[in-house]
C-alpha cells in the first residue's frame, strides 16, 4: 500500500509540474473537463482540466485508502453542518492530507485538513490529529472563506496562502504552490462530483 500511495504522489507531482509548464495558467470552468474557454455564465467560476490532469486525479483516487466510510461521513456531517459541497470537502482532505489523520507538513500544518496550529486554536480545536475535530473545524474554516470570498477558486486560494494573500492580490495568489493546490483541489472535485461519492 506504501509503494501505491508512494507512486500515486509521483504521479500527482509529475502531472503537476507538466500542468504548471503547459501554459494553462488560469482554471477556467467548473464542470469536469470541458473544451470550452469561453466566458462563465454570471456569477458562476469555469474551470478547464487538461485530459492528463483529470486523469491523475482519478489515479490518485483510486490510490486512496478503501477503509474510508468513517470519513466520509463525516465529511458528510460537516458539509451539511455549514452548507458546504461534500464533494469540495473530500477534495480538500484529499489535497491537503491524501486521507491521512497524522499527516504533519514541513510548515507544522496537521491533521485530515492541515490547519496550522494558529488556525486550529482559533476554530477551537484541542487535537488536530482528531479526525472529527479537524474537519469540523477545516470544513468552518473553508466556509468562512467561500463566504468572505463568494468564489471556489477563491476559497480554496485563500484556505492555501490565507485570506491576506488573496486580498493583497484581489484574486489567487501568484504563487506557484497556491496555483496548483486550487487546481489539484479542483480537478479531485470533479473526480468524486459535488457529492462527494
Amino acid at each position: 500500500m506504501l509503494e501505491n500511495l508512494a507512486a500515486a504522489k509521483a504521479r500527482i507531482y509529475q502531472i503537476e509540474s507538466r500542468f504548471a509548464n503547459d501554459g494553462s495558467q488560469g482554471v477556467v470552468s467548473i464542470a469536469p473537463h470541458t473544451t470550452t474557454q469561453g466566458p462563465a455564465p454570471a456569477g458562476q467560476t469555469k474551470a478547464f482540466f487538461p485530459d492528463y490532469l483529470i486523469e491523475a486525479a482519478k489515479d490518485a483516487a483510486a490510490e486512496a485508502p478503501s477503509d474510508s466510510g468513517d470519513l466520509d461521513a463525516l465529511i458528510e456531517g460537516a458539509a451539511a453542518k455549514y452548507g458546504v459541497e461534500p464533494g469540495l470537502v473530500k477534495a480538500v482532505v484529499r489535497a491537503e492530507s491524501g486521507f491521512n489523520p497524522t499527516a504533519v507538513s514541513p510548515a507544522g500544518a496537521r491533521g485530515l485538513m492541515q490547519l496550522m496550529p494558529g488556525t486550529a486554536r482559533a476554530l477551537g480545536v484541542s487535537d488536530p490529529f482528531d479526525a472529527g475535530q479537524s474537519v469540523d473545524a477545516g470544513v468552518r474554516y473553508l466556509k468562512q472563506q467561500l463566504d468572505r470570498f463568494g468564489d471556489v477558486r477563491l476559497a480554496l486560494a485563500a484556505y492555501n496562502a490565507g485570506p491576506a494573500a488573496v486580498a493583497k492580490y484581489g484574486g489567487v495568489p501568484p504563487y506557484r504552490e497556491t496555483r496548483n493546490y486550487v487546481n489539484r483541489v479542483l480537478s479531485y472535485r470533479a473526480v468524486y462530483g459535488r457529492d462527494g461519492s
